[in-house]
């Protein structure tokens, strides 16, 4: 009998459970129940030493699906809230409790936070490089799809004004964006008949963005356009592939050009495809929106990292990690935007910050002997934290 297919993705049980794991940690787990080691109490750090070259902040995210593995273990959480910009060394999460509680979960909580706040950095990046523009995130096409929802996530917490994912609308409560794929023309055969298809079909709230660079230059296909759909065209989107661009801003500068002397002022341009900081920089003048695929989607990695840096024996708290890594559990204070001094717990900065206000800690408990103590954001309001955070950076 020939073999089946079958999707390699570990369900919900196997992740809380602790088997989407190395093997390693049950290993540990097994040699520390032989040696009566395993509700040796520890606290755990999560941090990121490092971050990509060029990047001076990245955004935390993920917590929430961590919170969703540790529901129900005998352990408290301290962590930063959920889309805080932090900067190197800064302890982001704390795990405090009995070792085996959680040990097999380190690999799952590591693989949700690292993602998470990688994708949400970039995010924030491509977010401040297009200001005002708006920026449609269109990735998912570069990720597994059993990852889609948080892929969505992640980008919609990073900044991104919106995320296509169909499943996002039961999972993140956003209803998906996006205007048309080059098979709807090409199966019509015909850029109009295609585009007087979805204006029929469609709903007449959704956006009539015309793709226009299937057959034909773009400039005839974005004119065609905004002659086919008259005033229902709310934009035109550019999806070129990088083979054919040539120099992208002068092509723009020819489509709002010939739209304008013809009276289509009011016609939104796209672009899509490619795109990263830079290239957004150089066009964010020109267009209106940015369809950011997989510059977000595969970002560089923000590698945070988990280490003891207490252990408890007779009651008392002892430091200590691995070398290269600052023993002892830890606070972060603030003073805004990003002016930080890391503490060890329990002590306070002795400065006051330049506005004359207290310094702010940042991490708090959220999770006690298993249960949440604390009202969880919506996924809006946790965009609406990071954009707030992007704000002040940008005024320095």
């Amino acid at each position: 009998m020939k073999r089946r297919p079958r999707l390699y993705v570990a369900s919900v049980d196997d992740i809380r459970k602790g088997r989407a794991t190395d093997v390693y940690f049950a290993r540990t787990r097994r040699i520390l129940e032989a040696k009566g080691l395993c509700d040796t109490i520890v606290r755990a750090e999560f941090h990121a030493y490092s971050l990509p070259k060029g990047y001076e902040w990245a955004v935390f995210a993920g917590l929430e699906e961590a919170l969703a593995i540790l529901e129900g273990r005998h352990v408290n959480v301290y962590a930063m809230r959920e889309g805080t910009i932090f900067k190197p060394v800064e302890p982001l999460m704390v795990i405090e409790g009995p070792y085996c509680e959680f040990a097999e979960l380190e690999t799952a909580i590591l693989g949700a936070l690292r993602h998470e706040t990688s994708v949400a950095t970039k995010a924030a990046r491509i977010r401040l490089a297009a200001g005002d523009k708006t920026v449609l995130f269109f990735g998912l096409r570069s990720v597994h799809p059993a990852l889609a929802p948080m892929v969505d996530r992640a980008a919609y917490i990073g900044g991104c004004d919106s995320v296509s994912g169909l499943l996002s609308k039961e999972f993140l409560d956003l209803e998906p964006r996006g205007t048309m794929p080059h098979a709807l023309i090409i199966l019509f055969g015909d850029p109009v008949e295609a585009w007087k298809a979805f204006d029929e079909v469609v709903e007449p709230d959704v956006p009539r963005i015309a793709l226009v660079d299937t057959f034909y230059d773009e400039r005839y296909e974005a004119l065609l356009a905004a002659r086919t759909l008259g005033s229902k065209l709310f934009g035109v989107r550019l999806d070129t592939p990088s083979s054919r661009r040539g120099n992208m801003r002068r092509i723009v500068e020819e489509i709002r050009w010939t739209l304008d002397i013809h009276g289509y002022k009011d016609v939104k341009i796209i672009v899509s495809g490619g795109l990263d900081e830079d290239s957004i920089a150089e066009l964010k003048d020109l267009v209106d929106a940015f369809g950011v695929g997989t510059s977000i989607a595969f970002p560089p990695s923000i590698d945070i990292s988990m280490d003891i840096v207490e252990v408890k024996r007779d009651d008392k708290w002892i430091p200590i990690t691995k070398r290269g890594k600052l023993p002892g559990m830890k606070q972060v204070y603030r003073c805004k935007p990003l002016n930080d001094v890391i503490v060890p717990w329990g002590e306070t900065p002795s400065h006051v910050c330049n506005d004359g206000s207290e310094p702010r800690p940042l991490l708090e408990k959220v999770m006690e002997d298993g249960r949440i103590v604390v009202e969880l954001p919506s996924v809006k309001d946790v965009r609406e934290y990071v954009l707030l955070q992007l704000e002040e950076l940008s005024k320095q």
